[in-house]
């Protein structure tokens, strides 16, 4: 779930309120906090509101996500780097814990962290010291309030050997545990009203509500990407229907089963590899680019898996390839870029059937 404006955890079921608790004491605190939870949850929203409630809420919360990043680039953006350090370092740049000085670091998907980085990491922890990369003798002293979180088992990566224990002690002196959306279906309407309030705003909309059917079936819904995929699928409700009211005919199929009872019973599957990088755009909000194009190119997936993945989009946003630019996390001047691509290589396909 992105960080939005007045950083708030919305909700009114028990978990969310004891969370909200949980927050407020922890923010008096200056300790580091190890948030954990399936992804899509708001982890970084927990942190932010940590971080928002704390002494250091005037200085800057500068998050950073592990996973996003090769290591060499990742060290940079943590630890900042000097002039001619590497290619393409034209100046000295500081780092997000430079940065973060009398603030907050947020570290997300830390488990993503290789070994080397999670031992350069554990140092600065250790002695408050940034290495700038190419830097030569002693750094700079910064005071950071470390904030890190993993969708990931930390504990069963330190049995496998691929997370270091003594980093693991040293991150985990709280401990949060964001609960999934399923464990507190009753904050689904307040979210609801919440992201239906804000993206009717932003896209001047005429949708103004969410009939008692629709809502029943966003209710009972699983929401296995969270409240980040709650969030998408409102927004782009918001941006396709011509209607005032959102209502069950609006849902995509999967969210229209009510009651477990499908019209047809679903057999079991395994995931393809469409599914994980459908996953990846969706809940994971990486671009297509960046996610599919690389390994298609480089011939690692084939084009039927680029297709159902078009396919699948193209169902999403009943037909509208625009729409589906957006859903793959393009930017708008990319479209014609992004159908280009798809001729050229036959993965195009016809979009009135999904209309």
């Amino acid at each position: 779930m992105r960080v939005k404006k007045g950083v708030q955890l919305i909700g009114r079921s028990a978990e969310i309120v004891a969370l909200q608790g949980e927050v407020e004491r922890v923010a008096r605190s200056d300790a580091k906090v190890l948030i954990t939870g399936e992804s899509g949850v708001g982890k970084e929203i927990v942190a932010h509101a940590i971080h928002a409630q704390g002494p250091r809420s005037s200085a800057t919360f500068a998050p950073v996500n592990c996973a996003g990043l090769p290591e060499t680039l990742l060290e940079s953006e943590l630890f900042g780097h000097v002039k001619g350090s590497f290619t393409g370092a034209y100046r000295d740049k500081p780092g997000k814990l430079e940065l973060a000085h009398m603030g907050t670091a947020f570290l997300d998907e830390i488990g993503e962290m290789t070994l080397r980085m999670q031992g350069l990491l554990l140092r600065f922890l250790e002695t408050g010291e940034l290495q700038k990369v190419g830097a030569d003798g002693n750094g700079r002293y910064v005071n950071v309030r470390l904030i890190a979180a993993t969708n990931r088992n930390l504990r069963e990566m330190i049995t496998q050997g691929t997370f270091r224990e003594d980093l693991f002690y040293r991150l985990n002196v709280i401990h949060i545990i964001v609960p999934p959306l399923r464990d507190r279906r009753e904050d689904i309407p307040v979210l609801v009203d919440h992201f239906l309030s804000q993206f009717t705003s932003n896209n001047h909309s005429s949708v103004v509500g969410v009939s008692p059917a629709a809502m029943k079936a966003l209710t009972e819904y699983s929401w296995p990407g969270n409240v980040r995929e709650l969030e998408n699928v409102i927004e782009r409700l918001v941006v396709t229907i011509q209607h005032n009211t959102i209502e069950v005919d609006d849902l995509s199929s999967e969210i229209r089963v009510q009651d477990g009872v499908a019209l047809r019973p679903k057999r079991e599957r395994r995931r393809t590899v469409a599914d994980d990088l459908y996953k990846r755009l969706l809940e994971q909000r990486e671009s297509f680019w960046s996610t599919v194009y690389p390994l298609f190119m480089e011939r690692e997936i084939t084009r039927a898996n680029v297709r159902e993945v078009v396919r699948r989009g193209l169902e999403e946003a009943r037909g509208n390839y625009k729409i589906v630019a957006r859903l793959f996390n393009m930017e708008q001047r990319e479209y014609k870029r992004f159908l280009n691509f798809l001729r050229k290589h036959d993965c195009q396909i016809p979009f009135k059937e999904y209309r």
